[in-house]
């Protein structure tokens, strides 16, 4: 049987914490700034931890290896 390979686009995007927590950036500041709030822009700096049933999808199809 072949590897399990992780999917390339996946492995630019996500991170695992040490407890297995999937971390993404933050989605909606790649452009229409002047729309958004400054309270917005500023929540949105840096990245996140996805919630746990979107995190079960991407540790088992898309990160299989971690």
């Amino acid at each position: 049987m072949p590897k399990m390979k992780t999917k390339s686009g996946a492995k630019k995007r996500f991170r695992l914490t040490g407890t297995g927590k999937v971390i993404a950036a933050q989605a909606g500041k790649r452009h229409g700034m002047i729309k958004r709030t400054n309270n917005q822009i500023r929540n949105q700096r840096g990245t996140t931890i996805l919630a746990e049933c979107d995190g079960r999808i991407i540790r088992k199809s898309f990160l299989p290896n971690g």
